[in-house]
């Protein structure tokens, strides 16, 4: 920026622009600042976790782990894309005020959703959400590629050991699953939404309201079932259990090759979401 020459009273001032209140240079999306670079390495990454009654975002340096701790907001009831976005925008400018920056950015989602377009969203309303390109809308918005799939997808990358057939559990406002053989995501199964008990599907039947209106006991009794019913279907080698809820099966009699995983996994499989296993989702 030019300017005029100093005199020699304010050149040693002028010499450096960190210590002139009114210089105040723009950081660019894409780069960490100076401090941040001192303890993580890039590229960074922007992981997006969207639930039904919150929405958490945090940046994860090139080993996933977190730049900064997790921003959290309630998500918007009733949601529209257009409030999810602006939502997700605020995460973003919350994590800007504390310094950081990205190169690329991940995210899960609570329903189906396929090279970025939503098909279902059961939790925040389908009918609003369907077609809508949430990529796109992201990309545009906060200035970085995208890459966005099912949370519970998401949840699983960070959980998985990557051998043999995997599944991935979410214990949350709903149910929801994610299958991986060899440590690879294969296509999202929309398992939450077959029917499972007395006319009712395993969402309706796992989700927190359910657990609210029955019990810890009764709920626990049907997640054990489910867990059953579950291992019939994938014959799963290894099973991670997720999400907000997994926490009531702590103390559990689980067989050996099921795990609880922290709920933090929503955050921190987004740098796995780049990995060349993963491909176009």
């Amino acid at each position: 920026m030019p300017s005029k020459k100093p005199s020699s009273s304010s050149s040693k001032k002028a010499a450096d622009p960190a210590s002139d209140p009114a210089v105040k240079p723009e950081p660019k999306v894409g780069s960490a600042v100076k401090a941040s670079r001192a303890r993580h390495e890039g590229p960074f990454t922007l992981a997006i976790d969207i639930g039904g009654t919150g929405l958490k975002a945090s940046v994860l340096d090139h080993e996933g782990k977190m730049t900064t701790e997790r921003v959290r907001i309630d998500t918007p009831h009733p949601c529209t894309p257009p409030l999810l976005v602006d939502g997700i925008v605020g995460l973003g400018k919350q994590l800007t005020d504390l310094g950081q920056r990205w190169d690329r950015i991940s995210v899960g989602f609570p329903g189906l959703i396929r090279h970025g377009v939503i098909h279902t969203a059961p939790n925040l309303g389908t009918e609003a959400f369907a077609g809508f390109d949430l990529k796109k809308a992201l990309e545009e918005s906060l200035g970085a590629a995208v890459r966005a799939v099912n949370d519970a997808d998401m949840q699983g990358l960070a959980a998985i050991k990557g051998k043999g057939v995997e599944l991935v559990c979410t214990l949350g406002t709903g149910f929801g699953t994610a299958l991986f053989s060899d440590g690879r995501l294969q296509v999202h199964l929309e398992i939450a939404h077959l029917p499972f008990r007395k006319g009712e599907t395993y969402d309706q039947q796992l989700g927190d309201a359910a657990r609210k209106a029955e019990g810890n006991k009764k709920w626990l009794k049907r997640v054990h079932e489910a867990i059953a019913n579950m291992a019939t279907l994938t014959n799963y080698d290894h099973l991670a259990i997720g999400g907000g809820n997994a926490k009531h099966l702590e103390g559990e009699d689980l067989a050996k090759n099921i795990t609880l995983v922290d709920n933090s996994a929503g955050i921190l499989g987004g740098i796995r979401l780049w990995d060349d296993r993963v491909g176009d989702v």
